[in-house]
């Protein structure tokens, strides 16, 4: 995507006009990598390795090629989670933050995490390609909630995905969600 259309992209989110997958055509499905995830049950522990950029979905703001809550992370409360973020895409920096889910997304998070531990270092400035950080925190309070670049624009752009902390589910899932 060239830089006109990216711009044009980010602001249009940011003003609520339209939706960033409706602008952008983003009907790819995601594949989901049963790499990503590796889960312990016997200390409730499950580890998931989160890319930024992982493909030119979306100008490569995206989190393992899902744009606007196009995969969803379930996790048990309670469950120890380590989020492996690293930045794959050559164009922009990015950063992880795990807020409760917000509607429309905002355009510039505050960068207090949900869970303590659930926030990339220098969340507002984003790291550059090949950067990799490690997010550490207990899902300890069951609901709705979105991992999102901190970046200004890019969440409200589109990059953010779905993370549900299920008082019900019994081991952690990750799954495609079907787009708005």
């Amino acid at each position: 995507m060239n830089t006109t259309l990216r711009s044009f992209a980010i602001a249009a989110a940011l003003l609520g006009a339209v939706s960033p997958r409706a602008l952008l055509g983003q009907t790819v499905p995601v594949k989901i990598d049963p790499s990503w995830m590796t889960v312990k049950a016997a200390d409730s522990s499950v580890q998931f390795t989160l890319v930024a950029g992982m493909t030119p979905v979306n100008g490569g703001m995206n989190f393992n090629g899902a744009t606007a809550g196009g995969l969803t992370l379930t996790i048990p409360v309670r469950w120890h989670v380590t989020l492996q973020f690293r930045n794959d895409d050559p164009n922009m920096p990015h950063s992880a933050l795990v807020i409760a889910l917000e509607t429309p997304v905002p355009a510039a998070p505050r960068p207090e995490p949900a869970f303590p531990g659930a926030v990339s270092k220098d969340a507002t400035m984003g790291v550059g390609q090949g950067a990799k950080q490690e997010l550490r925190f207990t899902a300890d309070r069951a609901g709705s909630y979105m991992i999102v670049c901190a970046v200004p624009g890019h969440g409200a752009a589109g990059m953010w995905i779905r993370l549900v902390v299920s008082g019900t589910a019994t081991k952690p899932g990750v799954s495609a969600t079907p787009a708005p």
